[in-house]
């Protein structure tokens, strides 16, 4: 019987054979094990309460592993290039991510503007220019810098909701600013791009702009309408999503990791450097922003989730369909996975602090309780 203490003793298992492997030098074996321990791990993580929230990024992991050491097996299968996938895929994700939209989240913006448009300022500056910023601190150039400052100018990913859930964040706001952000990103990412990247790249901002409201704009709005006017066909589909979607994430990873997977020996570690420090300063930034302009501590940590998580899916997709390059898509592979353990500790942590905030104080066994009557005490 399998459950998640077995799980993981088989999954250091097969990582201490895909170590040994390695070290004689039989790859293909290192890597079919690492990617079992990964699976493994991704179960164990699944049937624990306490770590579910991390099965989803330990599958990505599984599937980026595999691709790194069997990326044929992700760049065409008899003749079909898999990368044209990419783009459906992502029309899916969306598509999802409108059926768990209503048109009440869009009306909230009419009754906390101030911490929407906070947000949506912070979303579109910090995130675009830090891509810039940390592209030139790490030497990334032509395609990859590019691909850094895209992820950047992308709004925010859908995950943020469900990290914002577990912080005990403000989950209205951040669907709210998720949706805004979105509907936004046909102007404010091509913007982005033009002013940023366009040293790197060439930059042509109308075929950007077509393609988001073709990739990202129409899927969320027919997942509106149709939540709306279809909710019982809106309620069997909310079933399946998360499951298609987290498949389609993963898919997109491994394709692009399987594209590029040379070129991400080359820069990898400076990219991954250059993620982790974005990725921050958007979740520092967001936060701190948001305090200094006035939004309580509650809206401030959801500002700053939403501020640090971007939707790589689209990244992804913008590169391949308009850029077309899959080094450009390398800084949303890397960055999205990273994104969302780092969002998940983040998260962890403010949720400990709120716990401890609100645990009642003991008493000493000496002091009477709070409620009890006074003893008087009468005179001899």
């Amino acid at each position: 019987m399998f459950n998640g203490r077995n799980l993981l003793v088989a999954g250091i298992c097969l990582l201490v054979l895909a170590a040994v492997a390695a070290g004689a030098g039989r790859f293909a074996s290192a890597g079919t094990a690492a990617t079992a321990a990964l699976v493994c791990a991704a179960l164990a993580a699944f049937s624990s309460g306490r770590w579910k929230s991390l099965a989803f990024t330990i599958w990505v992991f599984a599937f980026a592993c595999a691709a790194l050491f069997f990326p044929a097996a992700f760049v065409s299968w008899r003749g079909f290039e898999l990368k044209n996938l990419i783009v459906p895929l992502i029309q899916v994700i969306m598509f999802g991510m409108g059926t768990t939209l209503t048109f009440r989240d869009f009306e909230r913006v009419v009754r906390i503007p101030v911490s929407v448009l906070i947000g949506f300022v912070l979303q579109y500056t910090i995130m675009p220019l830090g891509g810039w910023f940390y592209a030139a601190a790490f030497n990334l150039d032509g395609p990859v810098a590019a691909g850094l400052i895209l992820i950047g100018s992308c709004p925010g990913g859908v995950s943020s909701n469900v990290i914002t859930y577990i912080a005990g964040g403000n989950v209205a706001l951040s669907v709210t600013m998720t949706a805004c952000s979105t509907l936004m990103s046909p102007v404010m990412t091509p913007l982005g791009m033009k002013l940023l990247a366009g040293r790197y790249v060439p930059i042509e901002a109308e075929p950007m702009m077509l393609s988001i409201v073709y990739m990202i704009l129409l899927p969320v709005l027919g997942g509106l309408f149709l939540g709306r006017y279809a909710s019982g066909v809106t309620w069997r589909l909310r079933r399946w999503m998360p499951f298609v979607s987290m498949l389609s994430i993963c898919i997109i990873i491994a394709v692009t990791i399987a594209l590029s997977r040379d070129q991400l020996f080359v820069v990898g570690p400076a990219l991954f450097a250059a993620s982790v420090c974005h990725n921050a300063t958007g979740f520092v930034l967001g936060y701190a922003g948001s305090r200094v302009l006035g939004l309580n501590r509650i809206d401030s940590r959801t500002v700053s989730i939403e501020v640090g998580m971007q939707n790589g899916g689209m990244a992804t997709g913008l590169a391949f369909n308009v850029l077309g390059s899959a080094q450009a898509a390398m800084a949303s592979a890397i960055f999205g996975p990273w994104s969302a353990v780092a969002g998940s500790a983040l998260a962890s942590f403010w949720r400990r602090r709120a716990d401890r905030r609100h645990k009642p104080r003991c008493t000493l066994k000496s002091q009477p309780p709070l409620d009890a009557a006074p003893t008087i005490h009468k005179k001899p």
